[in-house]
């Protein structure tokens, strides 16, 4: 089953353009990315990328919620319809989306108990879903207006859909996560956000690396690199996928 991301992201927009007014007067902070790229002539290739993230944090907790999808295109050579002679068609090469959210309790100004939750649709990993559930331990390690590092770690539940079999695996994992970020000058940061879902029959693991430059107090221009792992993969599948984009990021309040 196919999940196209613009039908996604026009639903996510009505949901949250008429909405950013009231979520501004109450606490929450978001932004949203935005990359596409279209190349024509001796080859063919679309790519879209987005995400939105949303945040709102008071003196006792801690609220999170974001979403990321791509979606990309490209020339294919096969033989489609069994006749012996390869063709050259544009196919779907990439197409997944996740949702994620967290509550964090604050127990100190550095330490906190965080509950989170995560799903992921991909048309072409080794899991048509993955789905987890967790809940742990938070520390800031680095907390001041330069510079920031936090750790989580605690057990949570995984159930999720092997794409070749179909067969349904549920099991105990161990999640972890690791965020820093680091203000090099007025106008630049650089980020990093490491995610692991670790079981007996997969290890998940996704990182992220971005350098952002502010444009104006709404705008930025950011370069990204993620890193996507999974453990558990069919013969022939690599488990490692890499993504790099170049997405205009707006503020939405």
């Amino acid at each position: 089953m196919r999940h196209p991301l613009p039908t996604l992201l026009a639903v996510a927009a009505a949901l949250v353009l008429p909405a950013a007014p009231a979520l501004a007067e109450e606490g929450w902070s978001g932004t949203g990315e935005l990359g596409l790229s279209m190349a024509r002539g001796n080859s063919r290739a679309e790519n879209l990328n987005a995400r939105l993230a949303f945040k709102k944090e008071d003196a006792d907790w801690t609220h999170r919620f974001s979403f990321a999808g791509l979606r990309a295109r490209g020339e294919v050579t096969a033989d489609f319809d069994g006749d012996g002679i390869p063709e050259t068609r544009l196919q779907t090469t990439a197409n997944r989306y996740q949702v994620a959210g967290s509550s964090a309790l604050n127990l100190t100004e550095r330490s906190s108990w965080i509950s989170s939750l995560r799903y992921e649709r991909d048309d072409f990993a080794a899991y048509d879903y993955q789905a987890t559930i967790a809940v742990g331990y938070g520390h800031k390690f680095i907390d001041t207006d330069e510079t920031k590092l936090a750790t989580s770690i605690g057990p949570g539940y995984r159930r999720a859909r092997y794409a070749s079999t179909q067969a349904i695996e549920n099991e105990m994992i161990v999640r972890g996560t690791l965020e820093f970020s680091h203000q090099l000058t007025e106008t630049t940061q650089v980020t990093n956000d490491f995610l692991m879902e670790s079981g007996s029959d997969n290890t998940f693991a996704q990182n992220d690396l971005g350098l952002a430059v502010a444009i104006n107090a709404s705008m930025a221009l950011k370069v990204g690199l993620q890193a996507r792992h999974n453990t558990q993969t069919d013969p022939g599948r690599k488990s490692t996928d890499t993504l790099t984009t170049l997405n205009l990021v707006y503020k939405f309040f």
